[in-house]
């Protein structure tokens, strides 16, 4: 706030040609007040086009320009030279100085403005009348102090403009760390997950290769039956490691400084048949539930059932916070011949309140976990109010799942 604006209202931030402009500024007022000058007093004259031409580096440097250009004033006054029409370049150095040079500069300059009307009342108004010389002098006052006064109020526009323009991009930013942070957060909360997802088919192999191994002898049927589901098993347990893998290109670290998940605790995954559960929690604590299942319900992989009820869970969280007192909720499971469609939907007030007080790090999640199984979700207000998400989940994942 106290250095020069030179870092905001550069020649980027003011205009692409500024110099161009500086330079048909300082040679306009040279060519019309600088050889009105020298017509009129060759010296005055030559002293007027001094005070002109540094005017073209007034932005880039103008702390400088503005001593010089005082510096010849005062050349000026020693000599007794007149005041002629060059001396408009002390008012645009004033101003150039408030505006883009350093505060401590600009009131300096202001100091150096008002010395320079009480040089000026004495040499050139001496002999007036009392009277007349405060009336110049008054005048001359107000004339430097209204210039300086201008520019700073440019300066403090500058600033302000500025502060809101890195405000926005600092905003801008934070909403992206925001969203790559919710990515990985989701991403960790997966990959905490994988054990489980894999862990229960990897314990089914476990348990069928011993059964097979003690009845191999006595009862090859039983030990050929246990080798088919090891491979049944294991195409599915691979099939869902892929597409996981896909997703976790790099190692994901615990965001929230928690412990990581020890591989030898296992804990129950949820699915589909968990949403009654679910459900019931959510209406304990107050809302308003209508769970609905068509189709024919079919065993989904246990990838699928977690991210279904991972996408429920989270519209009715969402529900819950943004939606308001008395609203209305229905969860609906259509299995369809190709895919599982999840839509939960809500009556409230979520539309209007959600997207100012939520980033979208619910959305950004359900989304991450439908991408997975091959699937989308959409969500948004409803037409006639409320909010809607809408989830489509294929039945079988793609054999290709590495991303």
């Amino acid at each position: 706030m106290t250095g020069t604006l030179s870092g905001i209202l550069t020649p980027r931030r003011v205009a692409q040609h500024s110099k161009a402009f500086d330079l048909l500024l300082a040679g306009g007022l040279t060519l019309f007040f600088g050889f009105l000058s020298l017509a009129q007093d060759q010296y005055a004259g030559l002293l007027g086009v001094a005070m002109l031409v540094p005017l073209i580096w007034r932005r880039t440097h103008p702390e400088l320009v503005f001593f010089s250009v005082s510096a010849v004033a005062v050349l000026q006054w020693l000599s007794g030279a007149r005041l002629q029409a060059g001396n408009v370049g002390l008012l645009v150095a004033l101003y150039t100085i408030s505006v883009y040079g350093a505060v401590r500069y600009s009131r300096i300059a202001l100091g150096v403005g008002g010395l320079g009307v009480l040089m000026a009342t004495a040499r050139y108004y001496g002999n007036s009348d009392w009277r007349q010389q405060i009336t110049m002098m008054v005048a001359l006052g107000a004339l430097v102090f209204g210039v300086w006064a201008f520019g700073e109020r440019r300066r403090t526009r500058g600033l302000y403009v500025a502060q809101l323009e890195e405000r926005a991009a600092q905003l801008e930013r934070d909403r992206d760390r925001e969203a790559k942070l919710a990515v990985s957060n989701e991403r960790t909360r997966i990959a905490r997950e994988i054990h489980d997802v894999v862990a229960h088919g990897l314990s089914i192999m476990i348990v069928q290769a011993d059964g097979g191994l003690y009845a191999a002898d006595a009862s090859p049927e039983q030990a050929k039956k246990a080798l088919a589901t090891i491979g049944d098993t294991g195409r599915a347990s691979l099939t869902e490691m892929r597409k996981m893998l896909g997703l976790l290109k790099q190692d994901a670290q615990p965001q929230d400084g928690s412990a990581p998940l020890d591989p030898n605790q296992p804990r129950p995954q949820p699915g589909v048949s968990s949403l009654p559960e679910l459900i019931d929690n959510v209406r304990d604590a107050g809302l308003s539930v209508d769970y609905q299942v068509t189709g024919t319900p079919r065993d989904l992989p246990a990838l699928l059932g977690l991210t279904a009820y991972r996408i429920v869970q989270e519209g009715l969280t969402n529900t819950l916070k943004h939606a308001g007192p008395g609203a209305r909720t229905s969860v609906h499971l259509d299995f369809g011949r190709e895919m599982l469609t999840v839509v939960v939907t809500d009556d409230g007030r979520g539309a209007g309140v959600a997207p100012s007080s939520d980033p979208g790090h619910g959305l950004v999640g359900m989304r991450q976990r439908a991408s997975i199984s091959g699937g989308t979700v959409n969500a948004g207000p409803k037409a006639g109010g409320g909010y809607e998400v809408i989830a489509k989940l294929p039945y079988n994942l793609p054999a290709g799942g590495d991303q």
